[in-house]
């Protein structure tokens, strides 16, 4: 009967153990409890977003680089948006906008002005670890900031971009549409793995952006 109870007590430790093991795996780090709480935010609130968004990234301001093109001359992707989601993090909504208000400048056959996708950032350092990592969890492009009083480039920092495609189009347009070797490719919902990935590349501010 002892031996029974004991037996009965080391299973109920078991299952316990087995319960809290799989709520941990369940638990998203703080950097998506964040991104995912603005998000839900913005779904009921979306005068939040800004083109132009200003940075605090070390005592600097900073502009996500881009054409001059925000509401008062403020740099910025062209057809993005953006909330702050908390230190070092933002959500953005990605349009098929170009520079200036250029229509379908991102893809042609989806309507002008259309939600292309949903954007989580984070900004952090390139690193050949840190790449890795952020591509793994979709984040496969990386892009520059500008320093807004003189449009430097940050020494050592970037935005970590993953972008969740609304729905299905081709890309076929953006920055490199007219670089030799371009290749248009078709997005479906979803994470989309090969929006213009980057995350290869190390970054050098001295070099320009890639």
């Amino acid at each position: 009967m002892r031996k029974f109870k004991v037996l009965r007590f080391a299973a109920l430790i078991g299952v316990v153990a087995f319960i809290s093991a799989c709520q941990e795996s369940l638990i998203p780090n703080e950097t998506e409890v964040a991104l995912k709480s603005a998000e839900l935010k913005s779904a009921s609130q979306d005068n939040g977003f800004i083109h132009g968004i200003v940075l605090d990234i070390d005592g600097e301001d900073y502009y996500l680089a881009g054409p001059a093109d925000g509401p008062n001359g403020e740099r910025d992707v062209p057809g993005h948006t953006w909330v702050k989601a908390g230190k070092d993090k933002l959500v953005g909504k990605h349009y098929n906008t170009g520079p200036f208000g250029m229509p379908q400048w991102w893809s042609s056959d989806a309507p002008d002005g259309e939600l292309l996708f949903k954007v989580d950032a984070i900004i952090d350092e390139w690193t050949h670890e840190k790449a890795e990592r952020y591509a793994e969890r979709g984040f496969v492009h990386y892009h520059e900031l500008a320093k807004v009083s003189d449009g430097s480039l940050h020494p050592h920092k970037v935005v970590w971009l993953k972008h969740i495609a609304r729905t299905t189009f081709t890309f076929d347009g953006g920055p490199m549409q007219n670089m030799p070797g371009f290749v248009a490719v078709e997005i479906t919902p979803g994470v989309a793995y090969n929006f213009m990935p980057n995350w290869q590349m190390p970054n050098d501010p001295d070099g320009g952006m890639h």
